[in-house]
């Protein structure tokens, strides 16, 4: 009876499943639904290449960098650091402040012409180690818990920029080809250095947004060179010479506090400031202290060495023989944890 009554109940759940599932063969077997961690599994890769285990990163953010190259994490620095570090900028501009290493940038259509000490004058700043209240932001906590999910626990801070994006005077020289900035690092792995870009007001295609091309980090450092514009290019603005022009593209209209994480081998660049206004980002590159300098002599880099050293000689009047990496040991400085090889 009991045996009969178990052969009537089987029967009845293998018509009750050919019912649900009508295309189940009788017999087949109950194949289980996944878990929530299967398919996180079966989503997400299982091997980091671009990012290192972290509680910070949510499963999604972390799948986003490793395929795209960058990150946009979204009001992450205040409206009153902000401020603070546009104040200095000013102070900078008009001579107030003398700040030790310091490169001013002029556009080229400025640069030879009569002006005034002020911002107007100034497209860029670089290199400000030296001046306490901007490197303040290369120490933000809330930078570098992101950095330190991508190079690790010791960091060096290894350029630093405020951008002046003038108003373009019809040359279309406030442009930025298109480059990856790896080109201008002789340090490395590239996978262990990233760039924190943030917007100090909003920040559109009609001012010059970045642009990137998402997943060109996976690619090789590419040839670069001045592109061949008909307004001039700034003074090692060097530009990407082969690259996929098919490849997609994505600006990063980003809003006052937005921050943007890249990979140094990401394709980016960016357009004309058509607006009347200056367009201003701060931006900090940082690499593992873990890292170590190469000899760029044969490589694609060893132009950009021979154009440098020019500059340091005429610029400082140094005779001995030097080298790329002798501009970066001299210009880097410790943002956390401990300095080992940079």
């Amino acid at each position: 009876m009991e045996e009969s009554g178990g052969r009537g109940a089987s029967l009845r759940l293998e018509v009750l499943l050919r019912h649900l599932s009508p295309s189940r063969a009788a017999g087949a077997t109950l194949a289980p639904s996944p878990t929530s961690a299967q398919l996180a599994k079966e989503k997400y890769p299982t091997q980091f290449c671009y990012t290192l285990d972290n509680n910070l990163l949510s499963p999604e953010q972390r799948h986003f960098y490793e395929e795209n190259g960058y990150l946009v994490i979204r009001n992450l620095v205040s409206s009153e650091d902000i401020e603070c570090f546009r104040n200095e900028f000013m102070k900078i501009c008009k001579n107030e402040v003398k700040v030790p290493g310091l490169v001013i940038m002029r556009d080229i259509s400025i640069a030879k012409s009569e002006f005034v000490a002020d911002q107007k004058a100034v497209t860029k700043i670089q290199d400000f180690m030296g001046d306490e209240e901007l490197f303040r932001y290369c120490t933000l906590p809330q930078i570098l818990k992101y950095v330190e999910c991508i190079v690790g626990p010791n960091i060096m801070a290894m350029h630093t920029m405020l951008i002046n994006k003038p108003p373009d005077p019809g040359k279309k020289s406030s442009r930025h080809p298109l480059h990856q900035d790896l080109h201008f690092f002789p340090f490395r792995p590239a996978d262990r250095i990233v760039c924190a870009w943030t917007a100090m007001e909003r920040i559109d295609r009609r001012n010059g947004c970045l642009v990137v091309l998402p997943g060109s980090h996976k690619g090789p450092l590419k040839q670069h060179d001045y592109p061949e514009w008909e307004g001039g290019v700034n003074k090692i603005y060097h530009g990407v010479r082969d690259y996929d022009k098919n490849t997609p593209r994505v600006h990063l209209v980003m809003e006052k506090g937005d921050t943007v994480f890249f990979h140094p081998l990401l394709i980016h660049g960016s357009g004309m400031n058509r607006t009347e206004g200056f367009r201003k980002a701060i931006s900090c590159h940082y690499a593992s202290s873990d890292c170590h300098y190469i000899d760029v002599k044969g490589t694609s880099q060893e132009k950009l060495e021979e154009e440098v050293v020019a500059i340091a000689k005429k610029k400082y009047g140094v005779d001995s023989p030097i080298k790329l990496k002798d501009a970066w040991m001299i210009r880097s400085r410790l943002a956390k944890g401990k300095r080992i090889n940079l």
